[in-house]
């Protein structure tokens, strides 16, 4: 088995630094802003005491001045051809704000490009010698892509939460971020559609089957749950024993849809997807239906609309007359029922100001015995009412009630007071009559 060397990511310093230190002055925002950071010698040299400064040169003034960074992340990029099989170029993104492409034969830097903060994640898809697009998640909470002779990006995805997961599936970006969404964007950066998650987002996968022509995304929760998503649209969600940390899907051994997903403590769970499986497009989350995000196909305003729109300009103070004189005519006739109702005692709401109570009577019962509930309710809006008493008035050739007089309690605004009696028909005619409810106040209302 051979060993390829990697490239060393040492970088040489600038000509104005391969000279002895013989200045130290400088701010250290000038320092944060210079096109090439210091080096750890350097920054080493510049926390030394005054008088420590020329022994710490003399020591190192011999040995070239490097910057050592470390690797943050890494993905992979066909060379020339898109097959399975063909050589792919190694990508890597440093701690130095820098992303390589390197040769996978020579091990040398093709290419080298920068972003504004240290990448965490990328996704690398295209040809090097062709054209590719490499998707840069940043430290600083925004999204970055890098294209072919650019060094440095074309666009920019600002975030409102800092990103845990990045995926692409075809021509949109599909980003987990840390308040629990999952938020699809173009290419170009542009939102498309925004998905709640229930619980915070630990890994995410790409489910790729060119067979069928499905594509979707993978989503592990830190809930036990992996849901896999199509668009904004939830297909389908699996249920785990432990939290999965990462997930894999592609062919494995004769299968060409398997899902491997490894858990927090330590687990492997291999899943393998059914040949007969049938994905439906209808979203299986709670909400409204999928036609509602559907824009609706408004027709052009045809002629009639023009002409009514400019039949209501020229008439407008008169249409304005004609509904101010249906509305007057309206609160005329409401008016003139409730008069109506006052009169005939139809209505349940009393016509004092001093003492509004509203009534309800409700009659139980087959016959010949019934049972009659009477609800008061003070209608007031903080003031209580006292001293009430209530009398029924029936024919006495018809009916017997058990108790025809009652003393109300004091009537607390808003609550609903019940009074039951009990009334016997004494008639075996059939015949009926009207049994009225009186209402007596301490001032005789």
């Amino acid at each position: 088995m051979s060993h390829a060397r990697l490239p060393s990511l040492w970088l040489p310093a600038p000509s104005s630094m391969s000279m002895p230190w013989n200045r130290t002055s400088g701010t250290r925002q000038g320092r944060d802003k210079a096109d090439v950071p210091l080096s750890v010698r350097s920054l080493r040299f510049l926390m030394l005491d005054p008088q420590d400064m020329e022994a710490f040169v003399n020591l190192h003034k011999a040995q070239p001045i490097r910057r050592q960074t470390v690797i943050t992340c890494i993905g992979t990029l066909k060379k020339n051809m898109a097959d399975e099989d063909a050589v792919s170029c190694l990508v890597i993104g440093t701690e130095s704000k820098d992303v390589y492409i390197l040769d996978p034969e020579a091990f040398t830097i093709l290419s080298k490009m920068s972003v504004p903060s240290a990448p965490t994640q990328m996704d690398v898809t295209g040809q090097f010698d062709v054209e590719f697009r490499i998707t840069v998640a940043c430290r600083n909470g925004n999204i970055y892509i890098l294209r072919r002779d650019s060094p440095k990006p074309k666009y920019c995805i600002e975030l409102s939460s800092h990103p845990v997961g990045l995926v692409r599936m075809g021509k949109s970006v599909v980003v987990g971020c840390a308040q629990e969404t999952l938020q699809g964007f173009t290419q170009k950066g542009k939102k498309l559609w925004t998905a709640c998650l229930p619980a915070p987002v630990t890994t995410m996968g790409v489910m790729d089957l060119p067979t069928r022509g499905f594509q979707a995304v993978l989503v592990g929760l830190a809930n036990c749950e992996v849901h896999l998503y199509r668009d904004k649209n939830l297909i389908s969600t699996i249920k785990t024993p432990d939290v999965v940390t990462s997930i894999c899907f592609g062919k494995y051994g004769r299968e060409d849809g398997t899902l491997i997903m490894t858990t927090k403590g330590g687990g492997l769970i291999v899943k393998i997807l059914k040949r007969t499986a049938v994905f439906d497009d209808r979203d299986s989350a709670p909400g409204p239906p999928l036609a509602q995000s559907i824009r609706l196909n408004i027709p052009k305003k045809t002629k009639l609309y023009v002409d009514q729109t400019m039949r209501e300009r020229e008439n407008a103070v008169a249409m304005h007359r004609a509904f101010q004189m249906d509305l007057s005519r309206l609160r005329l006739a409401a008016a003139r029922a409730y008069v109506k109702a006052l009169e005939s005692s139809l209505t349940p709401m009393s016509s004092s100001l001093s003492e509004p109570l509203k009534m309800n009577a409700v009659v139980q019962g087959l016959g010949p015995s019934f049972k009659l509930t009477l609800n008061i309710q003070n209608t007031a809006a903080c003031r209580p009412v006292m001293h009430l008493a209530i009398s029924f008035l029936y024919d006495e050739s018809l009916y017997s009630m058990r108790t025809a007089f009652f003393k109300i309690p004091l009537l607390v605004p808003g609550l609903n007071y019940p009074i039951d009696t009990f009334v016997e028909c004494l008639s075996d005619k059939g015949i009926s009559d009207i049994i009225k409810v009186s209402c007596v106040g301490p001032r005789g209302g």
